[in-house]
């Protein structure tokens, strides 16, 4: 197994990885801004004003974008397992 293999896969994971989190981290990022600004024009200072939109706007994108997701991690599987042989001497 050469180094470039190694660090081609290792490579193509962390791009699968931020690709299946991006979009949810981006949503909480979102939304977080925009319930600290409504907190700051209202003065309203309750902590579960900041974690329920959040937990709802993650959980919606997280169904939305599940298929996808799971389409992107089978195929990086499956390209994995049949370079598998490339990888064995």
């Amino acid at each position: 197994m050469s180094a470039a293999l190694v660090l081609d896969l290792v490579r193509h994971a962390l791009l699968i990885a931020l690709l299946v989190a991006g979009p949810l981290l981006l949503t909480e990022l979102v939304v977080g801004v925009v319930v600290s600004v409504f907190q700051a024009v209202t003065q309203i200072q309750e902590q579960t004003l900041t974690f329920v939109p959040k937990l709802a706007a993650v959980a919606f994108v997280l169904i939305l974008t599940l298929p996808w997701a799971l389409h992107l991690t089978v195929e990086y599987l499956q390209q994995t397992l049949h370079s598998l042989s490339a990888m064995v001497p």
